[in-house]
């Protein structure tokens, strides 16, 4: 039989509404609860690597999804925004300070004189792939806290529950 962790923080708030409000079933808290803390922790650790290279998070997925592009490593900002699920605003923001550290150019489109193209330089491609390569070393590092078992039925069930509740979202290539 598999031991039980001790209470958690999650654990304990549970306990707290059931006797504060016992009409109400407190128990998706077990779950969610804990994928939130999961969520935040995992946030804090992986933006530890981002900030090595001077980058927030934000602006390591415009790095990112500019180099996943493949050769030229451009695309359009409204693209952009929709890769990395922010808005367009949010996105003009991050390729303004992309832009002035060097990191990316903005042009007009080629295919279309009125649109813009943002591309990595020379500077970002070598900053990402540096970082990236941290990244993903820092992701196995965290990951390895589950055994590989745990890992894939952790993916398989976190896939399926994003596909219920996320369908908007889900669109080719990304």
């Amino acid at each position: 039989m598999e031991e039980q962790p001790a209470a958690d923080q999650v654990a304990r708030v549970q306990a707290e509404w059931r006797r504060e409000r016992p009409d109400l079933d407190v128990s998706p808290q077990a779950v969610i609860g804990r994928l939130h803390r999961v969520a935040r922790a995992l946030t804090q650790e992986l933006c530890v690597v981002y900030a090595r290279y001077g980058l927030s998070e934000g602006e390591f997925d415009v790095l990112a999804a500019l180099r996943r592009a493949g050769a030229p490593f451009e695309r359009a900002p409204g693209l952009l925004a929709a890769h990395t699920m922010v808005t367009t605003g949010a996105m003009t923001k991050r390729i303004d300070r992309l832009q002035r550290a060097g990191l990316v150019t903005r042009r007009t489109s080629d295919a279309d004189g009125r649109g813009r193209v943002v591309a990595l330089t020379d500077a970002g491609r070598e900053l990402i792939d540096q970082a990236y390569t941290e990244h993903i070393h820092n992701e196995h590092r965290l990951l390895a806290e589950l055994t590989p078992r745990e890992a894939a039925g952790l993916e398989t069930l976190l896939t399926a529950w994003l596909a219920r509740i996320e369908p908007a979202r889900r669109s080719p290539g990304l």
